[in-house]
């Protein structure tokens, strides 16, 4: 059972790369077998710090539990990680799709329309994975999960949004225990490169770093 998930940094889906592992998510699938968590990850090089970020992302996946091996870190020119550049669907989505098919995925996860953070970059993960699912593009018994984006409110009360998460409608609820929110933190505080101020603030209330509720597409 392979799961693909297609992000720009670890530290928005702390809970579910912990806890995909456990082989929570292969009943979304017919496949049977050992759970195999990918990551495709976009590093950007908007500060030209594009191999310093690719470093970044490997020790923080690896601090997830996730090798270097299952790790694939893309830094493309005509992919950015400019906050104000949406990515052109058409190339993404056949970048993806290549490396679906290429790994066998059963299960894609990115991001939903909100983007989380309304990154444009991340939406245009989500627009991407829209179109190869809408087109029927993807190969079949290949699903596609999004993480919910959620209120300025919801997104830093931390724990205290789980009773709310736990009463709204999804199709999977990852929730992390304090040890393993502490591991997520450690996982983030990787990326050296962007710990701004203000992430620091992120890592200490955010409600991402403890729960991830998740959509099927």
């Amino acid at each position: 059972f392979q799961v693909l998930w297609i992000c720009c940094s670890a530290w928005l889906c702390g809970p579910m790369l912990l806890r995909v592992q456990e082989g929570v998510l292969s009943s979304m699938s017919n496949s049977e077998g050992e759970m195999v968590l990918l990551c495709l990850l976009f590093s950007g090089n908007y500060y030209n710090q594009g191999e310093i970020r690719k470093k970044e992302l490997e020790q923080s996946c690896f601090l997830l539990g996730i090798p270097a091996s299952d790790v694939t870190v893309v830094d493309h020119r005509d992919l950015p990680d400019n906050p104000a550049v949406e990515w052109d669907t058409q190339l993404l989505a056949a970048f993806v799709l290549k490396h679906i098919e290429a790994n066998n995925i059963n299960l894609v996860v990115t991001f939903d329309a909100g983007g989380v953070s309304g990154h444009a970059n991340h939406i245009s993960l989500y627009t991407a994975l829209r179109y190869l699912h809408s087109e029927q593009k993807l190969p079949e018994g290949c699903c596609v999960l999004v993480l919910e984006s959620v209120n300025l409110f919801r997104k830093y009360i931390s724990v205290l949004d789980v009773p709310i998460s736990c009463l709204l409608p999804r199709d999977a609820l990852f929730i992390l225990t304090e040890e393993e929110t502490e591991q997520a933190r450690s996982a983030m505080r990787c990326h050296r490169s962007q710990l701004l101020w203000f992430r620091h603030i992120y890592m200490l209330f955010s409600r991402y770093m403890v729960i991830n509720s998740l959509r099927l597409l």
